[in-house]
């Protein structure tokens, strides 16, 4: 398969108007004109995309120390008031912490680099009655014959 900046130059070889060429590769006239003219300045290097590294990751090697650090800590030990962390109470205390806000998909991401994996939390519900468990099973239904 051509590239689009191959198209453009076989077109104007052919004297192809910038609105033909631009109809064809589906850019608009001043995007074939810029690369023509990047041709016709530097060669075929001209018209290489210059690399784009995107923005720099938010999340530094002191970031994910101290999340995996916090991680197997028990919040209560911590002075928090609630006794299991979620991805979502691990960004918000982080955030206060180091002034770095993340979501929890990042923290999710970020823990399991380390192999840490939350689960949702298990609520057990009891009751200090002592008849509990026989008055417990008299309500599960009974099972299909």
């Amino acid at each position: 398969m051509r590239t689009r900046a191959q198209i453009i130059l076989l077109a104007a070889e052919r004297d192809w108007t910038t609105s033909a060429i631009s109809e064809v590769v589906r850019h608009d006239e001043n995007t074939v004109r810029l690369w023509l003219k990047r041709y016709v300045a530097e060669g075929i290097e001209g018209l290489r995309d210059a690399p784009h590294p995107g923005a720099r990751p938010k999340v530094t090697e002191a970031y994910t120390t101290t999340l995996v650090a916090t991680v197997r800590r028990r919040p209560r030990s911590m002075g928090l008031p609630f006794s299991t962390w979620t991805l979502q109470r691990l960004a918000d205390y982080l955030a206060e912490q180091t002034g770095i806000r993340v979501g929890s998909e990042t923290v999710r991401s970020h823990l399991a680099k380390h192999d840490i994996v939350l689960s949702r939390p298990q609520h057990k519900i009891s009751s200090p009655d002592p008849d509990y468990r026989v008055k417990k099973r008299r309500l599960k239904p009974p099972a299909p014959v």
